[in-house]
């Protein structure tokens, strides 16, 4: 069976007003994740889980199909990814569609390729909750992040006995990028709660995430610059 892909695009955006269509370097941000994920699975098995009609008319003019809209309700700024991953589970399974596992791809991650997620895939069983990719993040806490006490004083948010850098665990930070997850365990439990996780690794680059106008210029320049 040729895995499912949902990619959540909501409407809504503060920190980059009409993030998902935005055009970037001549085409919309959304569009890259789309073509990542056509490499992956047919444009069937690609879910634009959007309440927006402007975004369904984009995503339509790249071929995908966008059925419905989801509810308002699912696309405030206090809606979580979870109660949208649930709804459209229920909404496939209530068409008879039934996948024991799922890919997430959200489109603020425009360098994302379709091989990374192959890779990414390649690492999930049926016995973990979910795949994750990763980067190994520069607020290594062990050395740089700080908590402030009961008494408002900056003390490590995680200690060592180590006295060098080198010495110590490294750290992953979540790069927002691929989900490979258990329906099951979906179903159980919000993502947060899953125990039985597994990392797939991505450099800086391709790991680079939209959330601010910072981040869109940082993106601009980076294709520019790709393109000389």
């Amino acid at each position: 069976m040729e895995p499912l892909i949902i990619i959540p695009a909501r409407g809504g955006s503060k920190g980059v007003p009409g993030k998902n269509i935005k055009v970037l370097n001549g085409k919309p941000l959304i569009q890259y994740t789309i073509e990542a994920a056509l490499e992956v699975t047919d444009k069937e098995n690609i879910i634009i889980s959007t309440d927006s009609i402007e975004i369904k008319n984009v995503v339509e003019k790249l071929g995908i199909k966008v059925p419905s809209l989801r509810p308002k309700k699912l696309a405030t700024d206090t809606a979580g990814t979870y109660e949208v991953l649930l709804y459209e589970l229920k909404k496939l399974e209530a068409e008879g569609k039934f996948f024991e596992s799922f890919i997430l791809l959200q489109p603020t991650s425009p360098f994302r390729t379709g091989k990374q997620v192959q890779e990414a895939s390649s690492l999930y069983n049926d016995s973990l909750d979910m795949v994750v990719s990763v980067k190994e993040t520069n607020a290594n806490p062990y050395f740089v992040l700080r908590e402030e006490d009961d008494n408002g004083f900056l003390v490590p948010s995680k200690t060592s006995s180590a006295t060098r850098r080198q010495d110590v665990p490294k750290v992953w930070e979540l790069n927002g990028a691929i989900y490979i997850i258990n329906s099951n365990s979906l179903k159980r439990m919000p993502l947060n709660q899953f125990k039985k996780v597994k990392k797939y690794v991505m450099d800086k680059f391709t790991s680079h995430d939209i959330d601010t106008m910072l981040d869109w210029t940082i993106a601009e320049s980076i294709l520019k610059g790709l393109k000389k």
